[in-house]
């Protein structure tokens, strides 16, 4: 520890900072004119995958991920000690790339699954873990002791850059970090920041020349998917533990569908704001500078001892720069050269490979694999299809966009947005807004060279939602823990139970909208073509569900109030307010 705070100590000296700042412009000098000379061009587009998560033991409560599950490949440690990133190697967005993004993602999943095992734990694919540790939530984060004058999170990775980072917050901040949540108000740390999970796409664009374009299509395109997948209404349970039934009423009416998003952009405030919507840009130029000129929180701690290889690809203060970037949707420079086959021997693990892509970071976790991979679709065929096309949502205006996104993050799949569709009509119809919004995403897959059956395999799960009785996961869970509640329970044992049957049914089955209850009707009818379109016919496609066991009678079009998903019989919680 005596290292680590000397690091720390460096990492906010002025001399550092000005150090640091310095290298960061030079290294941006040198990365436009390797842009503006075509050094940074490549032929195709590629896709990559981060996924976040979190580890529980067998009675789902938050634990420390062990050491031995970070000798997988393509699993890495995150800012809590209870998360774990798992990403995938990049893949040229054409054929087999998008079945090979989730055949990948599944092996690194199921092998963390297999290690975890042996220590009767389990990875969670989810958003927000709402079930504590057995310390309980409030102590869990504020945990940590003083170490050479320095408050050190017992919970957070002992990493010189989250220290530093936290230090540097936490002065700004008078060592009490305001979240503003009702029942979250502060923190003394921003180990906080790790209640909350994502996943985030990576597309590589072939020029990047168009990286603004790319990005202010992002900004206009957030609030719509983040709709598509909320999943984040709750806290953790005990955080309720105090909540009169009045108030757990109002909670379970007004709680936003994604509180995952303003605890992170309260978590790391330091007065400029980091962490937000980024602003448009009108050349790669401008983003780079935007970059460059980021408030600076801390000098890299390691900055120094890096060995200069003078590489097209060596760039670490423009890279650290970008990583304190926090914007949702940021540019990366540089990464690993995709895969075009199974097995590429030209593939190289490393990241020196020049190139430039888009990091569309404002997505929750999801419950499956086969969920991430079909939002991973969706943003990318989206990303391509609007800026390949012309498409006239480039004229929504940024004010619009953003709110757009925050009404999203309040109201899930009900949000009430503006979207101007191919034809430029506005609209805030979802039925309409959603119907060309995936009708982008399918022509800009096509573009990139993805065939027909496997555009539809990717899109289904993500587009079945829009009809599904439980459009997103956190709708799921707001109805689950109504049910809960109505049932008797407080709203602290309602949030556990409903967080014990997420977990259930996310190992159970292949994508979330398999957890829809079974209505009482068949309707053949009511199924839209392109749900069957890959099969045939609505034979075929049923006679494939019925054969793997997942077949659900079809809604007559009236969703039920409020069905209970599974059984939940043996639910932990056993007090309630009867």
């Amino acid at each position: 520890m005596e290292h680590t705070t000397t690091d720390i100590v460096d990492a906010l000296t002025d001399a550092s900072i000005s150090r640091y700042r310095t290298r960061a412009r030079e290294e941006a000098t040198h990365i436009l004119d390797a842009i503006f000379s075509g050094q940074f061009e490549t032929e195709e587009y590629a896709i990559g995958m981060e996924l976040e998560a979190y580890v529980v033991d067998d009675s789902n409560r938050l634990i420390s991920v062990p050491d031995a599950v970070f000798e997988t490949e393509s699993c890495s440690p995150e800012l809590g000690i209870h998360n774990v990133e798992m990403h995938t190697h990049p893949d040229v967005l054409r054929a087999d790339g998008l079945r090979r993004q989730k055949s990948q993602l599944e092996t690194v999943c199921r092998t963390v699954g297999e290690s975890l095992s042996a220590h009767q734990a389990t990875v969670v694919s989810d958003a927000l873990w709402t079930i504590p540790p057995r310390e309980g939530t409030q102590r869990y984060l504020s945990a940590g002791s003083e170490q050479d004058g320095m408050f050190i999170a017992k919970n957070g990775r002992k990493v010189p850059r989250y220290l530093a980072l936290d230090y540097a917050i936490r002065e700004y901040n008078n060592g009490t970090i305001e979240i503003g949540l009702p029942q979250l108000s502060s923190t003394p740390s921003m180990i906080v920041e790790s209640l909350a999970t994502s996943i985030q796409p990576h597309l590589q664009i072939p020029n990047p020349t168009d990286l603004p374009a790319y990005m202010n299509a992002g900004i206009r395109t957030m609030g719509p998917v983040l709709a598509l997948c909320s999943n984040s209404p709750f806290l953790p349970a005990d955080l309720y533990a105090e909540v009169s039934d009045a108030d757990a009423a109002e909670i379970m009416t007004e709680a936003s569908h994604e509180l995952r998003i303003p605890i992170f952009e309260e978590s790391v405030d330091t007065g400029s704001r980091k962490c937000r919507v980024p602003d448009d840009v009108d050349t790669v130029q401008e983003l780079i500078t935007d970059i460059v000129e980021d408030e600076i929180i801390i000098s890299p701690p390691t900055l120094d001892q890096e060995n200069r290889s003078h590489s097209l690809c060596d760039y670490p203060a423009f890279s650290a720069k970008r990583a304190t970037y926090w914007r949702w949707i940021r540019p990366v420079i540089c990464g690993r050269k995709p895969r075009e086959e199974q097995r590429d021997p030209t593939t190289s693990t490393s990241s020196g490979y020049p190139s430039t892509r888009i990091e569309y970071r404002p997505l929750p976790t999801q419950p499956t694999v086969r969920d991430t991979i079909g939002l991973q679709a969706l943003v990318s065929g989206l990303l391509i299809g609007l800026v390949e096309e012309d498409h006239p949502l480039s004229t929504l205006s940024w004010d619009v966009a953003v709110e757009n996104f925050y009404t999203a993050v309040d109201d899930g799949p009900s949000a009430d947005l503006e979207w101007i569709t191919t034809e430029g009509n506005v609209t805030s119809d979802q039925s309409r807004m959603y119907a060309d919004l995936f009708t982008v995403a399918r022509r800009g897959l096509s573009r990139a060279g993805v065939e027909e059956a496997t555009i539809q395999w990717a899109l289904r799960p993500i587009e079945m939602r829009r009809n599904a009785s439980y459009q997103t996961p956190s709708a799921w869970k707001h109805a689950q823990v109504k049910q809960k509640f109505d049932d008797g329970h407080t709203l602290e044992t309602a949030v556990s139970a409903m967080q014990d049957a997420y977990i259930r049914q996310m190992n159970q089955t292949d994508s979330f909208v398999e957890w829809d209850p079974a209505p009482a009707v068949w309707t053949p009818l009511l199924l839209p073509k392109h749900r069957f379109a890959s099969f045939g016919s609505v034979e075929d496609c049923l006679f494939h569900h019925i054969s793997r066991g997942i077949a659900r009678p079809l809604r007559s079009g009236r969703k039920p109030a409020l069905v209970r998903v599974a059984k939940m019989s043996d639910d932990r919680p056993t007090n309630s307010r009867k």
